[in-house]
């Protein structure tokens, strides 16, 4: 193959994320978002060493697995993979992705690797608890555009209204802002999007956090510090009796947004400020319109008070399914009657944790806002977390307090720079890292304490193969490994791995 060249062949599998294996008659070649079974028309764009990657340019013939989508967004907006695709398919596929990804090193080691079938979603539409709008137009110079990125675009927007990987009060809201800017515009009020290469505009995002348990909400517009105005074409009688200053603007969007007929409640509305070159959504300051800057989420008995910018597992009802299989494989690999419950797919109680935890201490590294940290709490001596953010840090404090936990303790710091600071040392870690996993130095000295076993959370599989090679290496087998679907329909899988010295 050469670069330019269109190729045309059938997609055999799809690798970790979503990279399609295309199998056409000048051999393979790598195509993202090609879903198993199409066939596809690719451009060649990389030729390196006899590897060949190429952008889809044309599916001539869907997968005999595909069937109709049930969003009319899913195509043209980036955010998922597989809604053409029934559920249980899709999670056989996010399995074998992770099953490739590990066996290299999982093959390598002297015990068998109990890998248990992928776990699904509870839920799987209407699952998200926070989501990152952005302002923009679909096509250069369009209406403005308030959603998510076109695939395979940086710049364009698609106004995903029928999203349905969020509940409506998602797709109310989404609206109701988009409606309400457009009319501004159209009346001649310069609210015009942040453009990204001439950084200009006033517009940048909108955050929306609802919590599945409580319903309560948290809405957040992101904007820039340039302040909207009057466009210099005004039209005659444009915004009649409307002073267009931004705290008016502000208060009539607070005002539409209150006025909403919601299933969940807005607990607080919020504006940000963002002077950012790049596009992440961050604060340089926050003003309070509405309520109050944070809300209340619930997961397994414990109460969670979550800013908008707190890290927090985007599917609630997930995360209880994520959590309490980390909680089993720490309990499991003790107790032979929690043993046995794993085996039978229960999950050992709390009377089977309590039993094998007093006197424990637990290092949670990487513990964002302390969810993890918190349900162990309850069964072991002391529990430790290290997070690098430090908001986090002090939202898992507050929560802690909140659930009546007074054997938790939480660190601001690098883990790689905290840890040799900590005078408790730790018999069991648990690792819940970034994406791009453990830093390796960090991960050296976590295997130096030698702990019995090591717990890793990954939300990257592909990191995670990579950290499996060093423990590997250092004396440790992987024991137990189980993918859970957090992120139904997109390319994303959190798996949860139980790592055992090969002495112990």
């Amino acid at each position: 193959m050469k670069k330019g060249q269109i190729i045309e062949g059938i997609v055999e599998r799809m690798d970790f994320p979503n990279k399609g294996i295309v199998v056409c008659k000048e051999g393979v070649c790598t195509v993202k978002n090609a879903l198993p079974g199409q066939k596809v028309r690719a451009a060649v764009n990389k030729a390196r060493n006899g590897r060949y990657e190429g952008r889809l340019l044309e599916v001539t013939e869907p997968s005999p697995l595909e069937t109709e989508s049930p969003c009319p967004h899913f195509g043209s907006c980036g955010g998922c993979t597989y809604l053409s695709f029934p559920y249980r398919e899709s999670l056989k596929i996010k399995e074998g992705q992770v099953r490739r990804l590990l066996a290299p090193v999982l093959e390598r080691q002297d015990r068998e690797c109990l890998f248990e079938p992928a776990k699904a979603s509870p839920a799987i539409f209407g699952y998200r608890n926070k989501m990152e709008f952005t302002f923009g137009d679909e096509v250069k110079d369009g209406p403005l555009s308030l959603g998510m990125h076109k695939r395979g675009s940086f710049y364009d927007i698609v106004s995903v209204t029928e999203c349905q990987i969020v509940e409506e009060d998602y797709r109310k809201i989404l609206r109701c802002v988009g409606d309400y800017f457009e009319k501004l515009r159209q009346q001649g009020v310069d609210v015009s999007f942040y453009h990204r290469l001439r950084h200009t505009g006033y517009l940048r995002h909108l955050v929306v956090r609802r919590a599945a348990r409580t319903g309560e909400i948290l809405a957040a517009l992101v904007t820039t510090s340039q302040k909207p105005g009057r466009t210099e074409a005004e039209r005659p009688g444009a915004l009649a009796g409307m002073q267009e200053t931004e705290r008016e603007i502000l208060a009539g969007l607070t005002e539409r947004l209150l006025a909403l007929p919601l299933d969940g409640e807005i607990v607080g509305i919020l504006h940000v400020r963002n002077d950012s070159a790049a596009d992440v959504v961050q604060s340089d300051e926050t003003t309070v319109l509405y309520g109050r800057d944070y809300f209340y989420e619930e997961l397994l008995g414990l109460r969670f008070k979550i800013s908008l910018f707190s890290f927090f597992q985007t599917n609630s009802l997930g995360a209880e399914l994520l959590y309490s299989t980390a909680r089993e494989y720490i309990s499991g690999y003790i107790s032979p009657t929690a043993k046995v419950a794993a085996g039978t797919g229960e999950t050992p109680s709390d009377e089977t944790v309590a039993g094998q935890l007093p006197g424990k201490v637990v290092y949670d590294l990487y513990s964002g806002t302390g969810t993890i940290a918190q349900l162990m709490a309850p069964v072991a001596k002391k529990v430790i977390g290290v997070e690098i953010v430090e908001e986090a840090v002090e939202a898992a404090r507050k929560n802690a307090e909140l659930n009546g936990l007074h054997n938790c303790e939480f660190i601001a710091g690098d883990v790689l720079k905290v840890l040799d600071g900590i005078a408790e040392k730790p018999d069991v870690i648990i690792l819940d890292p970034p994406r791009d996993g453990v830093h390796p130095k960090a991960l050296a000295k976590i295997i130096d304490y030698g702990v019995e076993h090591i717990l890793y959370i990954s939300c990257k599989a592909s990191s995670l193969a990579r950290d499996l090679e060093v423990f590997l290496a250092r004396g440790y087998e992987a024991e137990r490994c189980v993918a859970i679907d957090q992120f139904p329909w997109t390319a994303g899988v959190e798996v949860v791995c139980l790592l055992a010295r090969k002495d112990a």
